[in-house]
């Protein structure tokens, strides 16, 4: 089955329209607008405008733990049906998927990746994009910062808008003591901190290296692969 090359674009609309009234159902709320994002192994799906009335009144008084353990506590009932869903509509059987917010942004990302069956994977992974090594040196030095230097970085820019990087072997023995011991959620939250407070202090930076404006960073971890993705969102006309 070849769905996405016939079909490509109507399979990104009905993706879209099923996450946003998911969202809704789940939230009370769904995003103003999803853009779907279609590389195979690769689909990312941007979220803008996704914030409840309660959520904002928790943001004002700072309570982001608090909005972040009550998404996580529902993703984990609708990342199944979601994978269901782009098995029908694509034939991607997602291995593994990621998400993670920008709520200052009121945004947010899901990323799934499919099985090695679904394409290539070498071959998406080896185009060129301009900057490509001096962002693989710069992703390198901030893990490295915060963890240890990855084992394996590689990337694929999606589209124009959407760049996908993916760290292969960045834990180091401390995490993995505390993944052990049952603090899989508190590590990620530290790890998130720590890691987008590095990515959007170099915002600049990056945006030098990709010769595009970045309107968005998200960062997502799998420990028990230990393996994490980063997606830049990006405007290049500015």
């Amino acid at each position: 089955m070849d769905f996405l090359d016939k079909n490509d674009k109507q399979a990104q609309n009905e993706i879209a329209s099923y996450v946003g009234r998911l969202l809704r159902e789940a939230f009370g709320k769904g995003p103003q607008s999803v853009f779907v994002s279609i590389s195979r192994p690769y689909i990312v799906i941007y979220l803008r405008n996704f914030l409840s009335p309660t959520e904002k009144i928790l943001l004002r008084q700072d309570q982001l733990l608090s909005i972040q353990h009550t998404r996580d506590l529902v993703m984990r009932s609708l990342i199944p049906e979601i994978k269901a869903y782009l098995l029908i509509h694509t034939d991607m059987k997602i291995c593994e998927f990621y998400y993670d917010w920008a709520l200052h942004n009121q945004s947010g990302v899901f990323v799934g990746i499919g099985s090695n069956d679904d394409c290539n994977l070498a071959a998406s992974v080896q185009k060129g994009y301009v900057g490509k090594e001096a962002l693989h040196q710069e992703i390198d030095q901030i893990s490295h910062q915060i963890q240890k230097s990855p084992e394996e970085i590689y990337s694929c820019m999606i589209n124009e808008r959407t760049l996908l990087v993916v760290r292969q072997g960045i834990l180091i023995s401390i995490g993995k003591e505390f993944i052990r011991l049952g603090f899989e959620e508190s590590l990620k939250i530290a790890e998130r901190n720590l890691e987008k407070r590095y990515l959007h202090s170099n915002n600049t930076h990056f945006q030098n290296i990709l010769n595009s404006k970045v309107i968005d960073v998200f960062a997502d971890w799998d420990f028990h692969l230990d393996k994490s993705i980063i997606v830049f969102i990006l405007n290049p006309s500015q």
